[in-house]
């Protein structure tokens, strides 16, 4: 066994790594460029060796980098998580010849496998079922569009050397098919150094499910059971779960089958994953083999009991598998919500910066033991202060939770998203809770167009219905209560001047456009002799809460008519000193309460409305200005591009809302924006 590995790779996978290591007495060096110089995997490792600059290809894409900082620290082999370097197979293979062990497969067998065209080929060969579709590297968009138009659309451009949702667009026209060419090969040749693109037949209607394969270095090659990732926003995942709730027991097993063929004809040894898309008759067919570790991967450990990353380094060890076929198991239901950095209220646009509160659900469950199992764990990079860079992906952290059944899961997932508390940058968990609540997810009918069906639109606050809006208004008059009666409590007050406690309030619930809701019934009542305490009259509604919670606390548990809850909320907002913010199930209200004679004065005061910016192109997100189509004096139509910016990887296009001519160019190629900057100004 080791005695020292390298972890090739940054934030939640590399902690992820460095927390097995530790548990089987194995030391670690992590990798850093600048942007991660004080990043929790730096603090959590053993030793760490700086690469370079922010950007990947300037830090963690040098792999002849990274060798010399094993070779220099005394490691023995070198994981390389999932991106970057995973599945390169010029890495892996000069990791061998520098007398070092890749944790990870053989590098002919990510030659065989890590490049989608050749991998299409090779399961064709092995009589895998695969989709219809054009194979070689496709050279401009204009013999893209022609292929497509053979294919017929709807088509699925891919970057072949792409992964996690980078260089992958789907198109339903020609003018689709041309621009996403362009676009897709752009990222792929940014993000993996490699602008190669294929295309295949997109399936409708289609289930994303993958099974998880492990294979040694003797020959043996088992599977791990499924995934569920068909919850997907732009071909990136965003729920996954375990076992699906749609495949039957045959399926499962056919598909698992396939699975260990096509790992056996690359001598597939170590963690990987064959991706299929399987139909609404449980028709499958191949559709890529990741050669890593997934993203997903604890959703698997929890309903198998096994720790994937110690299989990986054992395998890479020289050791035999554990275990054979018959001892995998499948217990309970395990689901992954992935907490991204990201507004879901401005079409999920990147959101970057300092977290200036980061404070997860309770753990139950922890990395690299799965003897602690049907709880919560919590898989992230980042520490409470830490940053959120624009160089990498807007992952924060991983969520899962394992129930005993799909509902049990759902539920639980629901109260740890109740309970995570991110500030100073925007996270998808109210479009998480969302999805979550939704009828068609809680009975399982769903499919890789789930979110674009549902939210083809955007997602807005109405998108989040909660199934009792009162609750939230009864929460914010017990925490503006039991605060009123600590302000009473103070020593030094004068007679007849004193704070009032108080039973009637009024409620007024706040929108960002002026309007508001008083609810003029609300009575709070202390329960005597009982601390934490207090029954809220809303209308006609009881609600009997409790709760521990200090009033300082932004995360607020307790029992409502006895029901347990967790709620987050906090004072003060930056219009409204006086509002209290509550959040609960992902629906956020904005409150304030009051006596009766303040609502009728608040009632008269004016709103003001914000600043009229439409003539001006603003930045939607933190990024880099990577061009700026457009010159002063330039006649510009609806729909034409504006500008371009990349931002964790992806590159965003913007696009004129209307008619108008370039009055001024506010900003430059190059240049760092921040969210609403104006880049540019049109003519009145």
């Amino acid at each position: 066994m080791f005695n020292k590995i390298l972890i090739a790779n940054r934030g939640e996978i590399a902690c992820r790594v460095i927390a097995t290591a530790k548990k089987m007495g194995i030391a670690t060096v992590a990798v850093y460029s600048d942007a991660d110089k004080e990043a929790r995997h730096v603090q959590l490792a053993d030793e760490a060796v700086r690469l370079g600059p922010p950007p990947s290809r300037e830090s963690y894409l040098l792999g002849d980098a990274i060798i010399a900082a094993a070779q220099v620290t005394g490691a023995q082999a070198i994981h390389p998580g999932y991106g970057f370097l995973s599945e390169n197979e010029d890495f892996a293979r000069k990791v061998e010849e520098a007398g070092l062990v890749f944790i990870g497969p053989k590098h002919y067998s990510i030659a065989a496998m890590g490049d989608k065209i050749a991998s299409k080929k090779l399961a064709n060969e092995a009589k895998v079922s695969t989709i219809p579709g054009h194979n070689e590297p496709i050279q401009s968009p204009e013999e893209a569009v022609g292929i497509a138009q053979k294919i017929g659309y709807p088509v699925m451009i891919k970057a072949s050397a792409g992964g996690g949702g980078k260089g992958l667009r789907v198109a339903f026209n020609d003018k689709e098919c041309f621009e996403g060419f362009t676009s897709c090969r752009n990222e792929a040749r940014n993000s993996f150094g490699d602008d190669r693109v294929f295309m295949e037949k997109f399936v409708q209607e289609p289930r994303h499910i993958e099974i998880q394969v492990l294979g040694d270095s003797h020959g043996n090659v088992i599977y791990l059971n499924e995934r569920e990732c068909s919850i997907q926003r732009r071909h990136q995942k965003v729920i996954e779960e375990a076992p699906s709730p749609f495949i039957s027991d045959a399926t499962r097993k056919a598909m698992g089958e396939q699975a260990v063929a096509l790992a056996k004809a690359v001598k597939y040894q170590s963690a990987g994953t064959v991706e299929f898309v399987v139909g609404k008759d449980q028709d499958f067919y191949f559709l890529e083999m990741n050669t890593r570790l997934q993203v997903e991967h604890p959703v698997t450990e929890c309903i198998t009991g096994l720790d994937l990353v110690e299989l990986m380094i054992r395998v890479a060890a020289g050791e035999q598998l554990p275990l054979t076929q018959a001892d995998v198991k499948r217990e309970g239901w395990a689901i992954e919500c992935r907490i991204n950095a990201e507004d879901p209220f401005r079409n999920f646009l990147p959101s970057t910066g300092r977290l200036v509160r980061f404070a997860p659900p309770a753990q139950s469950m922890w990395q690299a033991n799965t003897a602690d199992r049907f709880g919560v764990r919590v898989d992230t990079g980042v520490l409470d202060g830490g940053e959120i860079p624009m160089f990498y992906d807007s992952m924060i952290a991983k969520l899962i939770v394992h129930g005993k059944d799909r509902n049990d899961a759902i539920a639980k997932m629901r109260e740890a998203l109740n309970g995570f508390v991110i500030r100073g940058v925007q996270s998808n968990i109210p479009f998480q809770a969302a999805l979550l609540a939704h009828p068609k997810f809680v009975t399982g009918e769903f499919n890789t167009g789930f979110i674009a069906e549902h939210y083809g639109q955007g997602f807005r606050a109405e998108d989040v219905p909660h199934d009792d809006p009162d609750f939230l208004v009864a929460l914010a008059a017990f925490v503006r209560r039991k605060s009123r009666e600590r302000a009473a409590g103070i020593s030094g007050q004068l007679p007849g001047y004193g704070v009032k406690v108080g039973h009637d309030y009024r409620v007024i619930t706040l929108d960002g456009q002026g309007g508001q809701h008083t609810y003029s019934a609300v009575h709070v009542d202390e329960v005597t002799g009982q601390l934490g305490a207090a029954v809220v009259t809303v209308g006609d509604k009881r609600y009997a809460i409790q709760s521990p919670s200090r009033l300082n606390d932004i995360c607020i548990s307790g029992t409502c008519n006895d029901r347990p809850f967790t709620a987050q909320i906090e004072r003060g907002t930056a219009r409204n000193p006086l509002a209290l913010v509550v959040q609960h199930n992902g629906t956020r209200i904005e409150a304030m309460v009051v006596s009766p004679r303040m609502a009728e004065l608040h009632a008269l005061m004016p709103f003001k409305a914000p600043a009229d910016m439409s003539r001006f192109v603003l930045s939607p997100m933190p990024g880099l200005l990577v061009q700026v189509a457009v010159q002063p004096g330039q006649k510009v139509q609806a729909g034409e591009r504006v500008a371009v910016i990349e931002a964790m990887k992806m590159e965003n296009v913007l696009f004129a809302a209307a008619d108008g001519v370039v009055a001024k160019v506010l900003a430059s190629q190059g240049e760092s924006l921040v969210v609403d900057q104006p880049i540019v100004e049109f003519e009145q």
